[in-house]
């Protein structure tokens, strides 16, 4: 563990009941938090108190990081064990046997999981909060750069005059990385499945694999975007906030039995990471403190200096290019990121549809409401007197100029010029190319 010490001192203050100055709650909030502490101490109390929490070496596992190591769940009467992951089939492996309790996951591998797809048989998932939004971005390889390619212009011009396909890795056959990847190739018109190959590596081995030159460029969260940059590896074509502002990222996931039996502890948890969602998100130095904290070799295991910038919303691309994102990641963003929102639930099981993971539309709306545990994070987030969105639906237009708003999924994975849906849905797994995922 990394050690109090070595945190900035906003952090180290910084526990649910002792916040820092820039931080201090008004008496509304802290008479909620009272109110929380003496409500899960009597009836509502944990049933488990020790969960063993699985997570990714990826900048935005950090609210489950500081949840677990700063004082954010002692007062719910949880401790948090936190697990690191080598791979998002891992994960998924023992979220479904139960050695982890409740993880950091893909948004579009819970899905997967309820739907059977990617590798692993149908389980009712839940997804019990939104983790943050923004923060992935799709990155080049030198030799890439140095054959002209600078712009999704030249890149489509590239593939269209190679004689070999370009190889492009992402994290997982259904996971959020994918589908950034394919729905921004697709803009382009390049065709996802038809144009290049694609193969799935593990986020940190991402660099690794363009220095010997496996792959050509990838999809992934930070900080390995970054790194590449920062080893002279490759560069950032697309930022994820550039394709879909604020768009879903991570959850906090776990089996729907988990949720159904430990209701408390669930309910707990999502208190617990909130308010450390919400810590982070509160002043740039508490941003700066938690990315000096989760660069230990036990979380991210990367430099505070390659981690640190975006995570911060300081972008460089690789070829010159800087700026301040105003869609940068964000962890609460009073209460809009945290709502795990049917519509998003909606919209990757339309890109399961479009990309042919499923032969048949699904009952899109049922299998979201049975997912997303709305009542439960309202529950959660009203007892600590958070902000909350008022509808569980919401709306937004991506980079191809087509508006999502959750009224119609069937209709919008039909929609797309660039498709799959005459594939039948195949077996996937992390540990090296996806049949589902390869060229057509």
């Amino acid at each position: 563990m990394a050690s109090f010490s070595a945190l900035p001192q906003a952090v180290v203050e910084a526990t649910p009941f002792r916040p820092a100055p820039e931080n201090t709650m008004t008496d509304h909030h802290a008479t909620s938090r009272a109110d929380a502490r003496a409500w899960v101490a009597g009836s509502d109390a944990p049933e488990k108190s020790s969960i063993n929490l699985g997570f990714m070496p990826l900048t935005d596992s950090a609210s489950l990081i500081v949840a677990a190591t700063q004082g954010f769940a002692e007062p719910y009467g949880l401790t948090l064990n936190l697990k690191r992951q080598v791979s998002w089939s891992g994960l998924r492996d023992k979220l479904l046997s139960g050695e982890l309790d409740a993880a950091q996951g893909l948004y579009g591998l819970i899905y997967s999981m309820q739907l059977g797809i990617g590798g692993a048989p149908a389980t009712d998932m839940a997804v019990l909060m939104g983790l943050n939004q923004n923060g992935q971005s799709i990155n080049l390889s030198t030799p890439l750069r140095q054959a002209g390619v600078c712009s999704g212009e030249t890149l489509v011009r590239h593939v269209r005059q190679s004689s070999a396909k370009l190889t492009l890795a992402q994290t997982f056959p259904t996971g959020t990385h994918a589908l950034w990847l394919y729905y921004w190739l697709a803009s382009l018109g390049i065709h996802p499945l038809a144009d290049v190959n694609t193969l799935v590596v593990p986020p940190p081995q991402m660099v690794e694999h363009l220095r010997a030159g496996r792959i050509d460029g990838f999809c992934a969260g930070e900080p390995w975007g970054a790194h590449a940059i920062d080893q002279g590896m490759g560069f950032t074509i697309a930022t994820s906030q550039s394709i879909w502002p604020d768009h879903p990222e991570k959850v906090l996931g776990c089996t729907r039995a988990f949720a159904e039996q430990y209701p408390n502890t669930a309910r707990a948890l999502i208190m617990a990471v909130l308010e450390a969602s919400r810590f982070i998100d509160a002043s740039e130095e508490n941003k700066a403190g938690t990315a000096q904290l989760i660069s230990a070799d036990e979380y991210v295991a990367a430099p505070r200096q390659v981690i640190e910038p975006r995570f911060l919303g300081d972008y460089e691309d690789g070829n010159g290019h800087a700026w301040r994102d105003s869609h940068a990641l964000r962890f609460h963003g009073d209460g809009e990121v945290n709502l795990p929102y049917l519509s998003d639930g909606l919209w990757f099981m339309t890109q399961f549809r479009r990309w042919g993971l499923l032969r048949e539309d699904p009952d899109y709306l049922a299998i979201a409401t049975r997912v997303q545990q709305l009542e439960l994070y309202r529950d959660a987030a009203g007892a600590l007197g958070m902000a909350q969105p008022a509808t569980a639906m919401r709306s937004a237009t991506l980079l191809d100029g087509r508006r999502w708003d959750g009224s119609d999924p069937a209709a919008y994975a039909r929609s797309f010029d660039l498709h799959a849906l005459s594939e039948l849905p195949s077996s996937a797994d992390d540990q090296g190319p996806s049949p589902c995922c390869a060229s057509s």
